[in-house]
């Protein structure tokens, strides 16, 4: 099917005013429908690890123009209404976002809007050939926070054994004890901050951009475009590693001086070099005649006539129906009646019982600032029951969130690594025909270990009713219920009991399971269901 374009008078102007009138329409309603992503990608650009984001768009409309240059400028009918299309799902994921109260995802969604605004002006057979410009910019996205911790936990997992292993090189006395490296006079801990996110998502946006303007062969392109992660990780490596060197043989007073100086640019700038030199090499295995330089296609020239081209969109059905589309959504989402804020009836978690059954407990202590700020919980509450003082303890600890958007829930998948235990084994499982229950009661069952300690691990997230074992799945259900229900609140609850040299994993989870048992008796007071 294809489109053709709108006689100027129909649309009440003449010449080349109509086409950019209506593209400037479009886009000035986008702008309004989709401000919650545009918000939420100016608050991610004001941290570390996205403070590269600003340049993308920029890289993204350089790559764009370029691409421009080998395509011709073509009038009349087009299949314009695959843009259309493109453009119609962004505005429903855009709904999805706005009305599920997910600003990230609205964010996302201007990744499709712009994809589509390509499509309807320069119509499908033209337009598909922009997608590498358009899928460069998801790197000024912010990551869904259950990717991002567990990639950050990986990361630091990753960084925490090469740093050791450098370190061991370097003849420097160490231990590893999961994420805390231990040097005898300096515990070095490395934390989210040195997981090398802030370095990751800048180096592997700018070796997107070298692969795409990289002349060389295409397994050339390929080469550098996957080399950017691991040379992140291995500088990061060398980073941990000079750090603990510094402390070993200069003293601790010059590890905070050496911190700052090789954060941020110094690391990324080593990594272009590194990247610069991958390429070289090579070109030089391949005997090619052309310099490093030569194989770049940095031509600035003739961009201006690139950018003016805006002034021959044409005023087509699709232009004009995309841009109605927009406005309508705008509209209709500034119009709409806005609910009344959903009261959540709980008691909080100071009121929660000393003793459950034949079990009482002592409460633990509170969490520090760091790891409180890092949970980022609205309210929690942890604390040892015991049936009898000289018994095996079950911990029992729960995090309540009131917004889950902004953060939310932590899978201990990702805290224990960092602390030091090891995860033995992890299961997810439905305890409800074991213990007689009625409903679907979803949860992980993990057997984790620090050296010789063994413990026994029940975990899972209370999502309105819901019982849900696995932490992508609870932030699909809490993408569905803020859409539906307009509820974004949730927990986390954790049950742990060591598993003692004299006994079984048996034993252990007969005791576990009784705590559990009085544990969810009470639990829906403080944490609401629908």
């Amino acid at each position: 099917m294809s489109d053709t374009t709108l006689p100027f008078s129909r649309v009440s102007f003449s010449g080349r005013i109509a086409g950019p009138f209506w593209f400037l329409l479009a886009t000035v309603a986008a702008a309004i429908y989709f401000r919650e992503g545009l918000n939420a990608l100016l608050a991610a650009w004001a941290t570390p690890e996205y403070s590269h984001g600003p340049i993308i768009p920029l890289l993204s409309a350089f790559m764009f123009l370029q691409e421009l240059k080998s395509e011709p400028i073509r009038t009349g009918p087009a299949n314009r209404w695959p843009g259309v299309a493109l453009l119609l799902v962004a505005v429903a994921l855009g709904a999805l976002g706005k009305f599920s109260q997910i600003d990230d995802v609205v964010a996302y969604a201007t990744i499709l809007w712009v994809g589509g605004m390509l499509l309807i002006s320069f119509g499908w057979a033209q337009g598909k050939h922009f997608w590498i410009p358009v899928l460069h910019l998801i790197y000024m996205l912010p990551l869904p926070g259950v990717i991002y911790f567990k990639l950050s936990t990986f990361l630091q997992g990753v960084s925490s054994e090469l740093g050791v292993w450098f370190l061991n090189i370097l003849n420097v006395p160490v231990f590893l004890d999961g994420n805390i490296i231990d040097l005898g006079i300096l515990k070095m801990h490395v934390a989210e901050a040195c997981s090398g996110l802030r370095y990751l998502f800048p180096i592997m946006s700018f070796s997107y951009v070298f692969a795409v303007l990289y002349r060389g062969p295409r397994w050339h392109k390929a080469v550098l475009l996957l080399a950017a992660a691991p040379i992140t990780v291995l500088m990061n490596s060398v980073r941990i590693a000079v750090a603990g060197w510094l402390v070993q043989y200069l003293g601790e007073s010059h590890l905070e001086g050496f911190q700052h100086f090789f954060e941020g640019w110094v690391i990324f700038m080593a990594s272009v070099i590194i990247l610069f030199l991958l390429a070289w090499v090579m070109l030089k295995l391949q005997d090619s005649p052309m310099s490093l330089i030569e194989t770049l296609d940095l031509d600035f020239t003739g961009l201006w006539p690139q950018i003016r081209r805006i002034s021959l969109v044409e005023a087509s059905w699709g232009m004009v129906t995309g841009a109605l589309i927009l406005l309508a959504a705008a509209g209709a989402w500034e119009l709409r009646p806005v609910p009344a804020p959903i009261q959540i009836e709980r008691e909080p978690f100071a009121l929660f019982p000393r003793t459950l059954g034949e079990w009482s407990s002592r409460p633990m202590d509170r969490l520090s600032d760091a790891v409180s700020k890092t949970l980022g919980a609205d309210d929690y509450y942890g604390a040892s029951f015991s049936r009898a003082p000289d018994s095996a303890p079950v911990e029992f600890f729960s995090a309540f969130y009131k917004d889950q958007t902004k953060g939310g829930t932590h899978s201990p998948e990702i805290c224990l690594p960092s602390s030091g235990w090891e995860i033995a084994s992890l299961n997810r499982v439905d305890v409800a025909p074991e213990l007689g229950l009625s409903a679907p009661y979803r949860l992980n069952r993990a057997v984790i270990q620090k050296g010789e300690a063994k413990m026994l691990v029940y975990y899972w997230f209370e999502q309105h009713g819901r019982h849900v074992a696995w932490d992508f799945e609870a932030k699909l259900l809490l993408l569905w219920d803020g859409f539906t229900i307009h509820r974004t609140d949730g927990a986390l609850v954790r049950l742990t009991t060591m598993i003692a040299p004299n006994e079984t994993e048996d034993h252990a989870e007969a005791r576990l399971r009784a705590m559990f048992r009085e544990t969810i008796a009470v639990l829906p007071q403080f944490v609401p269901g629908l």
